[in-house]
């Protein structure tokens, strides 16, 4: 498999462009506006034509590439079916296979951060059938998890969330590498690492937020920090719903 994470220390996002190099093929998952040319660049210098473009959620604290891009390389932009967006996309449920030579992702539909909000996990035929790592997008983070408060409704979507993390993320085996959308830097979760990646089993011993019953967990993620500076705006264009929206 080609792997390779693309991370924002600036803002403290991160971007995955990964797929099977035996067939050729490859998705980018959490591309930024920004560095559309250099995903294309990647993937080109790697032998990957680009099919499927995903957006773990859509994105409140900076400007996706993610229907820009699918639109560059002819690519399927991919969010999951309960995303309120005005941009075409392909809707993708939980539980469903994509496949990419030998690299398949599997979604999981993971509500509390967003309505929409997914994880992908991820696995290659060629070591053999099991998950080889997770991309958690804004769900779970190094030491943190996402915040609920963005779409309104905030002590609802935190229960979502709980439910989310404990009934489908910490099912997964705990030597699973997980690979989240942000860390420390970004605004979309309080008490993120500055390191970008773990594994679900260090995150199930070490993580506070995960030791917390739901009531608690809920109650804790009151505290939150400032939404993300002109939020609306970065909102209505990934929605496809500004003046400025991606085409």
């Amino acid at each position: 498999m080609i792997f390779k994470p693309f991370y924002y220390f600036d803002t403290g996002c991160a971007a995955y462009v990964f797929g099977c190099g035996g067939v050729g093929v490859g998705a980018v998952v959490d591309p930024q506006e920004r560095d559309i040319e250099a995903y294309v660049a990647f993937a080109k210098e790697k032998g990957l034509r680009i099919t499927h473009v995903l957006d773990t959620h859509v994105h409140a604290d900076h400007r996706s590439g993610g229907a820009a891009l699918a639109g560059r390389v002819g690519a399927r932009y991919c969010l999951h079916r309960a995303a309120d967006v005005a941009v075409p996309f392909t809707a993708v449920d939980d539980e469903q296979e994509i496949e990419l030579g030998n690299t398949r992702i599997t979604v999981i539909h993971t509500p509390g951060h967003t309505p929409e909000s997914m994880c992908l996990v991820v696995a290659d035929l060629r070591r053999g059938p099991e998950p080889w790592f997770v991309l958690t997008g804004d769900t779970l983070f190094v030491g943190a998890v996402g915040r609920p408060d963005l779409p309104g409704r905030a002590r609802e979507n935190a229960g979502q969330l709980y439910d989310s993390i404990h009934e489908k993320l910490l099912t997964l085996p705990d030597d699973l590498e997980l690979y989240p959308a942000h860390f420390s830097g970004s605004v979309c979760g309080a008490g993120m690492s500055g390191k970008p990646s773990s594994s679900i089993g260090f995150e199930r011993r070490h993580s506070s937020m995960l030791k917390l019953e739901r009531t608690a967990f809920v109650d804790a993620l009151e505290d939150v920090p400032p939404k993300p500076a002109e939020m609306e705006r970065i909102m209505r264009c990934n929605q496809g719903r500004g003046g400025d929206a991606p085409a």
